[in-house]
Protein backbone atom coordinates (compact mmCIF):
# COMPACT_ATOMS: atom_id res chain seq x y z
CA UNK A 1 0.00 0.00 0.00
CA UNK A 2 1.86 3.10 -1.32
CA UNK A 3 0.80 7.40 -0.90
CA UNK A 4 0.84 7.48 2.89
CA UNK A 5 2.61 10.07 4.91
CA UNK A 6 3.22 9.94 8.54
CA UNK A 7 1.59 12.79 10.36
CA UNK A 8 2.57 12.40 14.60
CA UNK A 9 2.73 9.66 16.89
CA UNK A 10 2.57 10.44 20.57
CA UNK A 11 3.34 7.99 23.13
CA UNK A 12 0.48 10.06 25.81
CA UNK A 13 -1.81 9.59 22.81
CA UNK A 14 -0.93 5.98 22.29
CA UNK A 15 -2.36 5.97 18.64
CA UNK A 16 -0.93 6.09 15.08
CA UNK A 17 -2.39 8.20 12.60
CA UNK A 18 -2.01 8.53 9.03
CA UNK A 19 -3.54 10.45 5.80
CA UNK A 20 -4.58 8.50 2.90
CA UNK A 21 -2.51 10.34 0.09
CA UNK A 22 -5.93 11.53 -1.61
CA UNK A 23 -6.50 13.46 1.57
CA UNK A 24 -10.08 11.62 1.46
CA UNK A 25 -9.70 10.15 5.33
CA UNK A 26 -7.71 10.06 7.75
CA UNK A 27 -6.80 6.91 9.82
CA UNK A 28 -6.09 5.58 12.97
CA UNK A 29 -5.17 2.82 14.96
CA UNK A 30 -4.28 2.42 18.53
CA UNK A 31 -0.15 1.48 19.06
CA UNK A 32 -1.86 -1.38 21.45
CA UNK A 33 -2.97 -2.81 17.89
CA UNK A 34 -0.14 -2.38 15.89
CA UNK A 35 1.89 -5.76 15.22
CA UNK A 36 5.30 -5.11 14.52
CA UNK A 37 7.22 -2.42 12.29
CA UNK A 38 10.10 -3.26 9.56
CA UNK A 39 11.93 -1.77 7.39
CA UNK A 40 11.11 -1.93 3.47
CA UNK A 41 13.38 -2.92 0.97
CA UNK A 42 12.71 -0.66 -1.85
CA UNK A 43 15.10 -1.42 -4.17
CA UNK A 44 13.87 -2.65 -7.77
CA UNK A 45 9.96 -2.32 -6.58
CA UNK A 46 8.11 -0.08 -8.69
CA UNK A 47 6.55 2.72 -6.96
CA UNK A 48 3.09 4.79 -7.31
CA UNK A 49 2.68 7.37 -9.47
CA UNK A 50 3.36 10.91 -8.00
CA UNK A 51 5.85 12.76 -5.82
CA UNK A 52 7.46 9.20 -4.98
CA UNK A 53 8.46 8.68 -8.46
CA UNK A 54 10.61 11.87 -8.35
CA UNK A 55 12.51 10.58 -5.42
CA UNK A 56 16.45 9.49 -5.89
CA UNK A 57 16.68 7.27 -3.05
CA UNK A 58 13.39 6.57 -1.29
CA UNK A 59 13.47 4.80 2.14
CA UNK A 60 10.21 3.07 3.38
CA UNK A 61 9.75 1.37 6.63
CA UNK A 62 5.59 -1.12 6.71
CA UNK A 63 3.05 -1.13 9.83
CA UNK A 64 1.73 -4.48 10.62
CA UNK A 65 -1.29 -3.55 12.12
CA UNK A 66 -4.89 -4.88 13.16
CA UNK A 67 -7.73 -4.16 10.78
CA UNK A 68 -11.43 -4.50 11.68
CA UNK A 69 -13.64 -6.11 9.69
CA UNK A 70 -17.39 -7.06 9.99
CA UNK A 71 -19.29 -9.48 12.02
CA UNK A 72 -16.40 -9.23 14.66
CA UNK A 73 -13.58 -10.61 12.11
CA UNK A 74 -9.92 -8.77 12.62
CA UNK A 75 -7.43 -8.54 10.06
CA UNK A 76 -3.62 -7.91 9.43
CA UNK A 77 -3.49 -5.08 7.55
CA UNK A 78 -0.18 -3.66 6.16
CA UNK A 79 1.01 -0.13 5.53
CA UNK A 80 3.91 0.97 3.89
CA UNK A 81 5.17 4.42 4.55
CA UNK A 82 7.85 6.00 2.09
CA UNK A 83 10.40 8.68 3.27
CA UNK A 84 12.58 11.01 1.10
CA UNK A 85 15.34 10.73 4.22
CA UNK A 86 16.90 7.81 5.74
CA UNK A 87 17.70 9.49 8.97
CA UNK A 88 13.64 10.35 9.06
CA UNK A 89 12.94 6.47 7.96
CA UNK A 90 15.24 5.33 10.74
CA UNK A 91 14.08 7.81 13.37
CA UNK A 92 10.24 6.14 12.28
CA UNK A 93 11.09 2.68 13.19
CA UNK A 94 12.89 3.87 16.09
CA UNK A 95 9.91 5.36 18.26
CA UNK A 96 7.72 2.87 17.07
CA UNK A 97 9.88 -0.08 17.88
CA UNK A 98 10.33 1.80 21.57
CA UNK A 99 6.59 2.19 21.70
CA UNK A 100 5.84 -1.73 21.26
CA UNK A 101 8.68 -2.22 23.72
CA UNK A 102 6.54 -0.73 26.36
CA UNK A 103 3.65 -2.86 25.99
CA UNK A 104 4.40 -5.45 28.73
CA UNK A 105 0.92 -7.32 28.42
CA UNK A 106 2.14 -9.06 25.31
CA UNK A 107 3.35 -12.58 25.22
CA UNK A 108 6.89 -13.56 24.10
CA UNK A 109 6.78 -17.73 24.45
CA UNK A 110 4.27 -19.51 24.30
CA UNK A 111 2.98 -23.42 25.13
CA UNK A 112 0.56 -24.46 21.97
CA UNK A 113 -1.35 -27.65 22.29
CA UNK A 114 -2.67 -28.37 18.60
CA UNK A 115 -5.34 -30.98 18.62
CA UNK A 116 -5.29 -32.90 14.83
CA UNK A 117 -8.30 -34.94 15.21
CA UNK A 118 -11.19 -32.08 16.58
CA UNK A 119 -14.08 -30.41 14.27
CA UNK A 120 -12.81 -31.33 10.90
CA UNK A 121 -9.44 -32.46 11.64
CA UNK A 122 -7.94 -29.06 10.64
CA UNK A 123 -6.38 -27.78 13.41
CA UNK A 124 -2.70 -28.29 12.57
CA UNK A 125 -3.51 -26.70 9.13
CA UNK A 126 -5.10 -23.75 10.51
CA UNK A 127 -2.41 -22.77 12.92
CA UNK A 128 0.38 -23.41 10.02
CA UNK A 129 -1.24 -21.17 7.65
CA UNK A 130 -2.99 -18.46 10.03
CA UNK A 131 -1.72 -18.37 13.16
CA UNK A 132 2.15 -18.99 12.94
CA UNK A 133 2.89 -16.31 10.21
CA UNK A 134 1.61 -13.79 12.87
CA UNK A 135 3.44 -15.24 15.84
CA UNK A 136 6.61 -15.26 13.84
CA UNK A 137 6.06 -11.78 12.49
CA UNK A 138 5.49 -10.49 15.96
CA UNK A 139 8.92 -12.38 17.75
CA UNK A 140 6.52 -14.96 19.87
CA UNK A 141 8.54 -17.62 20.45
CA UNK A 142 6.14 -21.00 20.90
CA UNK A 143 7.25 -24.87 21.99
CA UNK A 144 4.44 -26.80 20.18
CA UNK A 145 2.94 -30.15 21.22
CA UNK A 146 0.62 -32.11 18.62
CA UNK A 147 -1.79 -34.51 21.07
CA UNK A 148 -2.24 -37.32 20.03
CA UNK A 149 -4.50 -39.04 23.01
CA UNK A 150 -7.64 -37.25 25.18
CA UNK A 151 -6.24 -35.65 28.25
CA UNK A 152 -2.84 -34.89 26.66
CA UNK A 153 -2.91 -31.37 27.03
CA UNK A 154 -4.16 -32.08 31.00
CA UNK A 155 -1.56 -34.78 31.72
CA UNK A 156 1.09 -32.04 30.35
CA UNK A 157 0.23 -29.02 32.28
CA UNK A 158 1.02 -31.50 35.71
CA UNK A 159 3.93 -32.28 34.75
CA UNK A 160 6.24 -29.56 32.88
CA UNK A 161 7.51 -26.57 33.86
CA UNK A 162 5.16 -23.85 32.77
CA UNK A 163 6.65 -20.71 34.69
CA UNK A 164 8.28 -20.25 31.46
CA UNK A 165 5.51 -19.34 29.46
CA UNK A 166 3.37 -16.11 29.47
CA UNK A 167 0.44 -18.49 28.42
CA UNK A 168 -1.18 -21.24 26.96
CA UNK A 169 -2.67 -21.88 23.47
CA UNK A 170 -5.24 -24.76 22.41
CA UNK A 171 -5.54 -25.36 18.58
CA UNK A 172 -9.09 -27.13 18.39
CA UNK A 173 -12.91 -27.07 19.65
CA UNK A 174 -14.38 -26.85 23.04
CA UNK A 175 -13.04 -30.01 24.57
CA UNK A 176 -9.49 -29.28 23.38
CA UNK A 177 -10.13 -26.15 25.61
CA UNK A 178 -11.23 -27.47 28.71
CA UNK A 179 -8.42 -30.06 28.66
CA UNK A 180 -5.83 -26.86 29.18
CA UNK A 181 -8.47 -25.54 31.40
CA UNK A 182 -8.67 -28.72 33.55
CA UNK A 183 -4.86 -28.88 33.77
CA UNK A 184 -4.06 -25.16 34.49
CA UNK A 185 -6.59 -24.94 37.16
CA UNK A 186 -5.79 -28.13 38.42
CA UNK A 187 -2.01 -27.61 38.93
CA UNK A 188 -2.39 -23.94 40.05
CA UNK A 189 -4.35 -25.48 43.12
CA UNK A 190 -1.71 -28.26 43.56
CA UNK A 191 1.15 -26.07 43.83
CA UNK A 192 -0.86 -23.36 46.12
CA UNK A 193 -2.08 -26.59 48.35
CA UNK A 194 -5.77 -26.30 48.01
CA UNK A 195 -7.88 -29.40 47.70
CA UNK A 196 -9.89 -29.09 44.47
CA UNK A 197 -12.54 -32.51 46.24
CA UNK A 198 -13.89 -29.29 48.55
CA UNK A 199 -17.17 -27.69 47.55
CA UNK A 200 -16.07 -24.67 49.79
CA UNK A 201 -12.50 -24.25 48.62
CA UNK A 202 -11.65 -20.82 47.44
CA UNK A 203 -9.45 -21.37 44.52
CA UNK A 204 -6.62 -19.59 43.25
CA UNK A 205 -6.40 -17.96 39.97
CA UNK A 206 -3.17 -18.62 37.70
CA UNK A 207 -1.21 -15.95 36.18
CA UNK A 208 -0.99 -17.39 32.87
CA UNK A 209 -3.73 -16.80 30.12
CA UNK A 210 -5.18 -19.08 27.77
CA UNK A 211 -5.29 -18.18 24.05
CA UNK A 212 -8.06 -20.21 21.75
CA UNK A 213 -7.05 -20.72 18.04
CA UNK A 214 -10.89 -22.25 16.77
CA UNK A 215 -11.03 -25.40 15.22
CA UNK A 216 -13.72 -27.25 15.91
CA UNK A 217 -17.64 -28.05 15.38
CA UNK A 218 -18.53 -25.27 17.30
CA UNK A 219 -16.54 -23.58 19.14
CA UNK A 220 -18.95 -21.97 21.82
CA UNK A 221 -16.61 -20.48 24.39
CA UNK A 222 -14.23 -18.86 21.67
CA UNK A 223 -17.46 -17.30 19.80
CA UNK A 224 -18.79 -15.89 23.30
CA UNK A 225 -15.73 -14.12 24.34
CA UNK A 226 -14.66 -12.63 20.76
CA UNK A 227 -17.62 -12.87 18.72
CA UNK A 228 -16.64 -14.83 15.92
CA UNK A 229 -15.05 -18.35 15.50
CA UNK A 230 -12.08 -16.87 13.08
CA UNK A 231 -8.27 -18.33 13.75
CA UNK A 232 -6.98 -14.88 12.65
CA UNK A 233 -9.02 -12.98 15.22
CA UNK A 234 -8.05 -15.18 17.57
CA UNK A 235 -4.38 -15.29 16.82
CA UNK A 236 -4.49 -11.37 16.25
CA UNK A 237 -6.01 -11.10 20.01
CA UNK A 238 -2.93 -12.95 21.88
CA UNK A 239 -0.40 -11.27 20.00
CA UNK A 240 -1.71 -7.80 21.10
CA UNK A 241 -1.64 -9.61 24.86
CA UNK A 242 -5.65 -8.81 25.38
CA UNK A 243 -6.61 -10.08 28.92
CA UNK A 244 -10.54 -11.18 29.62
CA UNK A 245 -11.09 -12.56 32.95
CA UNK A 246 -13.90 -15.28 32.84
CA UNK A 247 -15.73 -17.47 35.79
CA UNK A 248 -15.53 -20.89 36.07
CA UNK A 249 -18.23 -23.30 37.54
CA UNK A 250 -17.27 -26.30 39.54
CA UNK A 251 -19.05 -29.88 40.01
CA UNK A 252 -18.88 -31.63 42.70
CA UNK A 253 -20.60 -34.66 44.20
CA UNK A 254 -20.24 -36.12 47.64
CA UNK A 255 -16.99 -33.77 48.12
CA UNK A 256 -15.63 -35.27 44.86
CA UNK A 257 -14.77 -33.14 41.99
CA UNK A 258 -16.04 -34.30 38.93
CA UNK A 259 -15.64 -31.22 36.37
CA UNK A 260 -15.29 -27.34 36.01
CA UNK A 261 -17.29 -25.73 33.66
CA UNK A 262 -17.64 -22.36 31.69
CA UNK A 263 -19.97 -22.62 29.50
CA UNK A 264 -23.03 -25.02 29.60
CA UNK A 265 -23.99 -27.37 31.91
CA UNK A 266 -27.06 -28.92 31.47
CA UNK A 267 -29.42 -31.50 32.16
CA UNK A 268 -31.83 -32.97 30.59
CA UNK A 269 -31.99 -32.45 26.97
CA UNK A 270 -28.90 -30.69 26.46
CA UNK A 271 -27.55 -34.05 28.55
CA UNK A 272 -29.60 -36.61 26.30
CA UNK A 273 -27.89 -35.45 22.98
CA UNK A 274 -24.45 -35.62 24.31
CA UNK A 275 -24.63 -38.89 26.15
CA UNK A 276 -26.87 -40.41 22.62
CA UNK A 277 -23.62 -38.50 20.42
CA UNK A 278 -20.83 -40.35 22.03
CA UNK A 279 -22.39 -43.87 21.14
CA UNK A 280 -22.12 -42.15 17.23
CA UNK A 281 -18.71 -40.72 16.99
CA UNK A 282 -18.65 -42.71 13.50
CA UNK A 283 -21.08 -40.54 11.93
CA UNK A 284 -18.43 -37.59 12.51
CA UNK A 285 -20.18 -33.66 12.83
CA UNK A 286 -23.92 -34.98 11.57
CA UNK A 287 -24.04 -37.32 15.05
CA UNK A 288 -25.03 -34.46 16.83
CA UNK A 289 -27.99 -32.83 14.29
CA UNK A 290 -29.17 -37.21 14.63
CA UNK A 291 -28.94 -37.19 18.21
CA UNK A 292 -30.67 -33.72 18.57
CA UNK A 293 -33.32 -34.73 16.34
CA UNK A 294 -33.82 -38.35 17.99
CA UNK A 295 -33.62 -36.33 21.56
CA UNK A 296 -36.25 -34.16 20.67
CA UNK A 297 -38.70 -37.00 19.69
CA UNK A 298 -38.24 -38.63 22.61
CA UNK A 299 -39.57 -35.79 24.46
CA UNK A 300 -38.26 -37.44 27.99
CA UNK A 301 -38.94 -35.24 30.96
CA UNK A 302 -36.77 -35.97 34.50
CA UNK A 303 -38.05 -35.57 38.16
CA UNK A 304 -36.13 -34.02 40.53
CA UNK A 305 -35.35 -30.82 43.00
CA UNK A 306 -32.92 -27.86 42.02
CA UNK A 307 -31.61 -26.16 45.16
CA UNK A 308 -30.34 -22.85 44.48
CA UNK A 309 -28.96 -19.27 45.87
CA UNK A 310 -29.81 -16.30 44.43
CA UNK A 311 -26.67 -13.95 43.28
CA UNK A 312 -27.94 -10.66 44.79
CA UNK A 313 -24.21 -9.34 44.44
CA UNK A 314 -25.09 -9.21 40.41
CA UNK A 315 -25.99 -5.53 38.96
CA UNK A 316 -27.81 -7.11 36.23
CA UNK A 317 -30.88 -9.76 35.44
CA UNK A 318 -30.81 -12.81 32.77
CA UNK A 319 -33.80 -10.77 30.74
CA UNK A 320 -32.81 -7.37 31.04
CA UNK A 321 -31.44 -7.43 27.40
CA UNK A 322 -27.87 -5.73 28.21
CA UNK A 323 -25.51 -8.35 26.98
CA UNK A 324 -21.71 -8.77 27.65
CA UNK A 325 -19.35 -6.88 25.85
CA UNK A 326 -16.09 -5.69 25.88
CA UNK A 327 -14.93 -3.69 29.14
CA UNK A 328 -18.47 -4.76 30.54
CA UNK A 329 -19.48 -2.37 33.55
CA UNK A 330 -22.04 -5.54 35.12
CA UNK A 331 -18.78 -7.77 35.23
CA UNK A 332 -16.56 -4.96 36.66
CA UNK A 333 -19.78 -4.25 39.67
CA UNK A 334 -20.69 -7.05 40.10
CA UNK A 335 -17.27 -8.39 41.09
CA UNK A 336 -16.70 -5.26 43.37
CA UNK A 337 -19.90 -6.16 45.05
CA UNK A 338 -19.37 -10.06 45.43
CA UNK A 339 -15.89 -8.57 47.33
CA UNK A 340 -18.00 -6.78 49.84
CA UNK A 341 -19.97 -9.84 50.82
CA UNK A 342 -17.47 -11.95 51.24
CA UNK A 343 -15.79 -9.55 53.28
CA UNK A 344 -18.91 -8.96 55.28
CA UNK A 345 -18.72 -12.97 55.58
CA UNK A 346 -15.55 -12.93 57.01
CA UNK A 347 -16.14 -10.76 59.89
CA UNK A 348 -19.46 -11.87 61.14
CA UNK A 349 -21.24 -8.78 59.52
CA UNK A 350 -23.22 -10.32 56.97
CA UNK A 351 -24.98 -13.95 57.05
CA UNK A 352 -22.68 -17.08 56.27
CA UNK A 353 -23.50 -19.88 53.77
CA UNK A 354 -25.30 -21.98 55.92
CA UNK A 355 -27.91 -19.75 57.17
CA UNK A 356 -28.30 -17.53 53.63
CA UNK A 357 -31.92 -17.59 52.06
CA UNK A 358 -31.99 -20.76 49.27
CA UNK A 359 -34.54 -21.22 47.14
CA UNK A 360 -35.60 -24.96 45.82
CA UNK A 361 -38.24 -25.28 42.56
CA UNK A 362 -39.38 -29.18 42.19
CA UNK A 363 -41.47 -30.66 39.33
CA UNK A 364 -40.58 -32.56 36.06
CA UNK A 365 -37.89 -30.64 33.66
CA UNK A 366 -37.72 -31.35 29.80
CA UNK A 367 -34.15 -29.40 30.73
CA UNK A 368 -32.11 -27.78 33.45
CA UNK A 369 -29.44 -25.55 32.09
CA UNK A 370 -26.86 -23.32 33.75
CA UNK A 371 -24.76 -21.02 31.77
CA UNK A 372 -22.06 -18.88 32.56
CA UNK A 373 -21.60 -17.21 29.23
CA UNK A 374 -24.68 -16.33 26.66
CA UNK A 375 -23.30 -19.96 25.03
CA UNK A 376 -23.54 -18.11 21.38
CA UNK A 377 -22.44 -20.19 18.11
CA UNK A 378 -23.03 -19.46 14.21
CA UNK A 379 -26.22 -21.42 15.17
CA UNK A 380 -27.34 -19.32 17.82
CA UNK A 381 -26.06 -15.71 17.94
CA UNK A 382 -27.60 -14.92 20.57
CA UNK A 383 -27.20 -18.68 22.53
CA UNK A 384 -28.82 -19.82 25.37
CA UNK A 385 -28.81 -17.20 27.97
CA UNK A 386 -27.89 -13.41 25.26
CA UNK A 387 -27.30 -11.34 28.52
CA UNK A 388 -25.42 -13.91 30.72
CA UNK A 389 -21.94 -12.18 31.94
CA UNK A 390 -18.61 -13.61 31.38
CA UNK A 391 -17.07 -12.29 35.08
CA UNK A 392 -19.93 -11.42 37.06
CA UNK A 393 -19.12 -14.61 39.66
CA UNK A 394 -22.99 -15.94 38.90
CA UNK A 395 -24.87 -17.95 36.46
CA UNK A 396 -27.95 -18.03 34.96
CA UNK A 397 -30.25 -21.21 36.07
CA UNK A 398 -32.88 -21.83 33.41
CA UNK A 399 -35.49 -24.55 34.20
CA UNK A 400 -37.71 -25.78 31.32
CA UNK A 401 -40.92 -27.56 32.78
CA UNK A 402 -42.27 -30.51 30.76
CA UNK A 403 -44.49 -29.14 28.49
CA UNK A 404 -46.14 -30.00 25.07
CA UNK A 405 -43.71 -31.18 22.28
CA UNK A 406 -45.08 -28.24 19.68
CA UNK A 407 -43.99 -25.67 22.89
CA UNK A 408 -40.90 -27.22 23.37
CA UNK A 409 -40.07 -26.49 19.84
CA UNK A 410 -41.40 -22.77 19.44
CA UNK A 411 -38.99 -22.28 22.75
CA UNK A 412 -36.00 -23.89 20.85
CA UNK A 413 -36.63 -21.45 17.83
CA UNK A 414 -36.17 -18.88 19.61
CA UNK A 415 -32.44 -19.69 20.37
CA UNK A 416 -32.07 -18.67 16.62
CA UNK A 417 -34.06 -15.72 16.67
CA UNK A 418 -33.91 -11.99 18.12
CA UNK A 419 -37.73 -13.75 19.97
CA UNK A 420 -37.19 -13.58 24.03
CA UNK A 421 -37.02 -17.08 24.67
CA UNK A 422 -37.79 -16.89 28.14
CA UNK A 423 -41.39 -15.38 27.36
CA UNK A 424 -42.82 -18.99 28.23
CA UNK A 425 -45.04 -20.40 31.08
CA UNK A 426 -43.16 -23.28 31.09
CA UNK A 427 -39.74 -21.54 31.53
CA UNK A 428 -38.12 -19.85 34.35
CA UNK A 429 -34.64 -18.29 34.71
CA UNK A 430 -32.74 -17.43 37.99
CA UNK A 431 -29.32 -15.73 38.33
CA UNK A 432 -27.57 -17.82 40.86
CA UNK A 433 -23.87 -17.89 42.24
CA UNK A 434 -24.67 -21.68 43.89
CA UNK A 435 -27.24 -23.89 42.83
CA UNK A 436 -28.09 -28.01 43.56
CA UNK A 437 -29.58 -30.71 42.16
CA UNK A 438 -30.78 -33.99 43.33
CA UNK A 439 -32.94 -36.41 40.94
CA UNK A 440 -36.16 -38.03 42.00
CA UNK A 441 -34.64 -41.30 41.52
CA UNK A 442 -31.77 -40.77 44.15
CA UNK A 443 -33.62 -38.77 46.56
CA UNK A 444 -34.76 -41.22 49.26
CA UNK A 445 -31.21 -43.25 49.09
CA UNK A 446 -29.54 -40.07 49.84
CA UNK A 447 -31.16 -39.15 52.81
CA UNK A 448 -28.33 -36.36 54.04
CA UNK A 449 -29.09 -34.48 51.04
CA UNK A 450 -32.68 -34.83 51.49
CA UNK A 451 -32.87 -33.69 55.43
CA UNK A 452 -30.41 -30.90 54.90
CA UNK A 453 -32.93 -29.51 52.04
CA UNK A 454 -35.90 -29.91 54.90
CA UNK A 455 -33.80 -27.87 57.32
CA UNK A 456 -32.09 -25.39 55.17
CA UNK A 457 -34.63 -24.59 51.98
CA UNK A 458 -38.56 -23.75 51.87
CA UNK A 459 -40.09 -25.19 48.53
CA UNK A 460 -41.35 -23.42 45.76
CA UNK A 461 -43.17 -26.68 44.04
CA UNK A 462 -45.95 -26.18 41.40
CA UNK A 463 -48.14 -28.78 39.57
CA UNK A 464 -47.92 -28.97 35.74
CA UNK A 465 -50.30 -31.57 33.70
CA UNK A 466 -48.54 -34.05 32.46
CA UNK A 467 -46.96 -34.16 28.82
CA UNK A 468 -44.52 -36.38 28.15
CA UNK A 469 -42.63 -39.47 29.07
CA UNK A 470 -41.19 -39.62 32.92
CA UNK A 471 -37.70 -41.25 32.71
CA UNK A 472 -35.81 -42.06 36.04
CA UNK A 473 -32.22 -40.20 35.26
CA UNK A 474 -30.80 -38.28 32.46
CA UNK A 475 -27.13 -37.21 32.17
CA UNK A 476 -25.28 -33.67 32.83
CA UNK A 477 -23.70 -32.30 29.13
CA UNK A 478 -20.64 -30.74 30.74
CA UNK A 479 -19.00 -28.36 28.00
CA UNK A 480 -19.67 -31.32 26.13
CA UNK A 481 -18.66 -33.69 28.15
CA UNK A 482 -21.00 -36.81 29.55
CA UNK A 483 -21.22 -36.69 33.77
CA UNK A 484 -23.37 -39.84 35.11
CA UNK A 485 -24.34 -38.17 38.27
CA UNK A 486 -27.69 -37.94 39.32
CA UNK A 487 -26.82 -35.62 42.52
CA UNK A 488 -24.73 -32.18 42.02
CA UNK A 489 -23.22 -29.27 43.96
CA UNK A 490 -22.29 -26.43 41.67
CA UNK A 491 -20.03 -22.98 42.55
CA UNK A 492 -19.12 -20.16 40.56
CA UNK A 493 -15.58 -18.92 41.11
CA UNK A 494 -15.61 -15.10 39.85
CA UNK A 495 -12.84 -14.48 37.36
CA UNK A 496 -10.83 -17.25 37.80
CA UNK A 497 -9.21 -17.34 34.64
CA UNK A 498 -8.12 -15.14 31.98
CA UNK A 499 -7.51 -15.31 28.35
CA UNK A 500 -6.31 -13.92 25.65
CA UNK A 501 -9.67 -11.62 24.59
CA UNK A 502 -11.49 -8.58 25.21
CA UNK A 503 -14.96 -10.01 24.93
CA UNK A 504 -17.16 -8.56 22.02
CA UNK A 505 -16.83 -5.23 21.10
CA UNK A 506 -19.43 -3.13 20.06
CA UNK A 507 -21.31 -3.10 16.33
CA UNK A 508 -17.76 -1.08 15.27
CA UNK A 509 -17.56 0.33 11.82
CA UNK A 510 -15.13 -1.85 10.14
CA UNK A 511 -11.91 0.02 9.34
CA UNK A 512 -12.41 2.14 6.25
CA UNK A 513 -11.32 0.30 2.58
CA UNK A 514 -11.89 -3.26 4.59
Amino acid sequence: QHGETPISTESTKVSWVWWMWCFTDACSVPVSEIIAVEETDVHGKHHSSGKWQKMEKPYAFTVHCVKRARRHRWKWAQVTFWCPEEQLCHLWLQTLREMLEKLTSRPKHLLVFINPFGGKGQGKRIYERKVAPLFTLASITTDIIVTEHANQAKETLYEINIDKYDGIVCVGGDGMFSEVLHGLIGRTQRSAGVDQNHPRAVLVPSSLRIGIIPAGSTDCVCYSTVGTSDAETSALHIVVGDSLAMDVSSVHHNSTLLRYSVSLLGYGFYGDIIKDSEKKRWLGLARYDFSGLKTFLSHHCYEGTVSFLPAQHTVGSPRDGKPCRAGCFVCRQSRQQLEEEQKKALYGLEAAEDVEEWQVVCGKFLAINATNMSCACRRSPGGLSPAAHLGDGSSDLILIRKCSRFNFLRFLIRHTNQQDQFDFTFVEVYRVKKFQFTSKHVEDEDSDLKEGGKKRFGHICSSHPSCCCAVSNSSWNCDGEVLHSPAIEVRFHCQLVRLFARGIEENLKPDLHS
